[in-house]
């Protein structure tokens, strides 16, 4: 049971007696570790006071144990211990209230003892018991005298004597507490050690100065040698290609006192190197010590494997996709040669497949050049009619990163705007202009485009096959909704989907 559930025992009251069996007594008094309160300051200032207060010679703190009765603290007595048969302690105990004893030769239970007899001679003692917080008696706070005292204590002597015997448990449970405190801290330790190190990663912590003061058994497992002590004992199990950017990257971080994260491949037992990745986090530390990290190393060389196999794939893929835009292309151009009349229609599939073209291309792009963003799609979507830094295009307004599921439909929207306004509106025209602004709110994404210096506007345009197809697009695959205005100015579309469509 815990100290902190239990209120001291009360004055006045005798032991439990449950708690008086001897091992059961022995078992609570070993909790208090008296080994280390032995000539404890406080607990001899206790002993002092309490021989003044009681104009006594001698005044002891006395634990009773199996063979002996120890003095944790004394007071006008050289002895530390005598046998337990000759303590008057192992009596007091016992007692609800002090016992006091004034003259111990007049008193049958003592009057042979040797410590009567012989030395130290006591003829007086008063002993308040010593209770622990369950009940078990300990031992008492005494106060010998070699003269006898018919009148034994006064009432103010008693009552000293009994509060201070209070204060003795309190120093005592104090210990106790810490005691119980330090061993559950310890086995909180262990526990955590043993969990840490089934874990199938290294695991590590690092002080504020930088030195490691724990790696995980794992490290050992893995690696086959001793676990590092500082940063650059890592370099010999590190692949040689992996130092200069590892270290440099690290020691930044470091300084910065920041999250780290790198990818290296590790020396393995056998002298084989796998991929790694190591994540290092900075946790604040206790008083003035600075932070300290905490960080893993996961083996992700399969898993980088297969990132590359798909990548590899995805490659081999995007070239054939892009072979079927030319073949088909091709097909068309051809067929139209047989039947001129349908080369208009011919060059609005070949507009509308390069379109696609160049939006896959956009988001098959290396990841480590450009994000996929909603302007870098636009911006390429609409490179043939002009950059978007101004002058016949410009895009202001919020960016935002798009997926591969939406490029297809945004890809539709844009080249049907374009192309609809390269034909009869603000492209037609060497003073045409469109301006495509984007705002973000409440989870919904609003895409203008406003088209600027055309030609007047014709209202019975989008209702051909290209605007029903961009309709249902924009609807089925976007979940949003595409409106169409025909402004002085000119044409005004304005596309509004969920940001998570995008």
């Amino acid at each position: 049971m815990k100290l902190d559930t239990l209120k001291p025992w009360p004055v006045g009251e005798p032991p439990e007696p449950a708690m008086c069996g001897e091992d059961t007594r022995l078992s609570v008094l070993s909790a208090y570790g008296l080994d280390a309160l032995e000539d404890d300051p406080e607990l001899a200032e206790i002993t002092s006071y309490v021989a003044k207060l009681c104009d006594a010679p001698v005044a002891l703190v006395s634990l009773v144990e199996k063979e002996r009765q120890r003095f944790l603290a004394r007071a006008g007595l050289e002895e530390r211990e005598t046998p337990r048969p000759t303590s008057f302690c192992a009596h007091a105990m016992l007692e609800p209230e002090p016992l006091v004893i004034p003259d111990a030769l007049s008193d049958s239970r003592f009057e042979t003892n040797p410590l009567v007899t012989g030395h130290p001679h006591i003829r007086f003692y008063a002993g308040a018991p010593l209770i622990s917080h369950e009940g078990a008696p300990l031992g008492s706070l005494c106060v010998i005298d070699t003269k006898a005292r018919p009148d034994g204590l006064s009432d103010i002597q008693r009552d000293g004597l009994q509060v201070l015997a209070s204060s003795v448990m309190r120093r005592l449970r104090h210990r106790r507490e810490n005691l119980e405190q330090r061993a559950e801290l310890q086995k909180s330790e262990r526990r955590l050690r043993t969990l840490i190190d089934s874990l199938p990663d290294i695991a590590f912590s690092i002080r504020a100065d930088g030195s490691f003061d724990y790696v995980n058994a794992q490290f050992e497992e893995i690696v086959g040698v001793e676990s590092p002590k500082q940063a650059e004992d890592w370099r010999p199990i590190i692949h040689p290609d992996d130092h200069e950017p590892l270290f440099t990257d690290w020691y930044d971080t470091f300084a910065r006192g920041e999250e780290f994260e790198g990818e290296f491949r590790l020396k393995q037992r056998d002298g084989s190197y796998r991929w790694s990745l190591t994540r290092v986090m900075p946790v604040a530390g206790d008083n003035d010590e600075g932070p300290r990290w905490f960080g893993t190393i996961t083996d992700f060389e399969e898993a980088k494997r297969q990132v590359e196999a798909r990548e590899l794939l995805a490659k081999e893929l995007s070239h054939r996709i892009k072979n079927i835009f030319a073949v088909i292309g091709g097909l068309v151009r051809l067929k139209s040669r047989e039947y001129p009349e349908a080369n208009a229609f011919s060059d609005d599939i070949n507009a509308t497949l390069d379109t696609l073209n160049r939006a896959h291309s956009y988001v098959t792009q290396d990841r480590s050049d450009k994000g996929d963003t909603l302007h870098g799609l636009i911006a390429k979507l609409l490179a043939p009619y002009g950059d978007t830094s101004g002058g016949r295009l410009s895009m202001t307004g919020s960016d935002m990163p798009v997926s591969n599921r939406s490029t297809t439909a945004l890809a539709l929207v844009f080249h049907e705007l374009a192309t609809n306004s390269a034909k009869y509106g603000a492209f037609s025209v060497a003073a045409g202009s469109v301006e495509i602004s984007v705002k973000e709110a409440d989870g919904l994404v609003a895409i203008r485009w406003q088209e600027v210096g055309g030609p007047a506007p014709k209202q019975n345009l989008g209702t051909g096959f290209g605007s029903r197809l961009v309709e249902r697009t924009v609807n089925g695959q976007l979940r949003g909704e595409l409106n169409r205005a025909f402004e002085e100015s000119g044409l005004v579309a304005a596309l509004t989907v969920p940001v998570d469509a995008l």
